[in-house]
């Protein structure tokens, strides 16, 4: 129970300071910036919430399975020599490279 206690008044702790943290930076930053209106601490919060359903993360938080760098890296490291070359030639003619080759139309 107390470990619960403890774990709560951490998590309470952390949200205000990341909300205070938000609502300064962006007092700070985006009415001089962007000429925008100035955030209370509550609208700050909700703009971490909502960042967070909109995005899914917070700081260094993944959730389940791997990172995606990392199964980027596991890709590539399964690549053939020629595999490798094949898509960097594909990266230095851009998004359509693969179109091009099989002769189908650019949208």
């Amino acid at each position: 129970m107390r470990r619960v206690v403890l774990f709560a008044v951490l998590a309470i702790s952390a949200a205000a300071i990341l909300g205070a943290v938000v609502m300064n930076l962006w007092n700070w930053l985006v009415p001089e910036l962007l000429g925008g209106r100035i955030v209370t601490f509550w609208q700050a919060m909700g703009a971490l919430v909502l960042s967070r359903i909109l995005f899914g993360r917070f700081l260094g938080w993944h959730g389940h399975g791997r990172p995606g760098r990392l199964r980027i890296i596991d890709r590539w490291e399964r690549m053939t020599p020629e595999e490798r070359e094949k898509f960097r030639v594909g990266l230095r003619r851009g998004c359509g490279a693969g179109r091009r080759e099989r002769g189908e139309a650019q949208p």
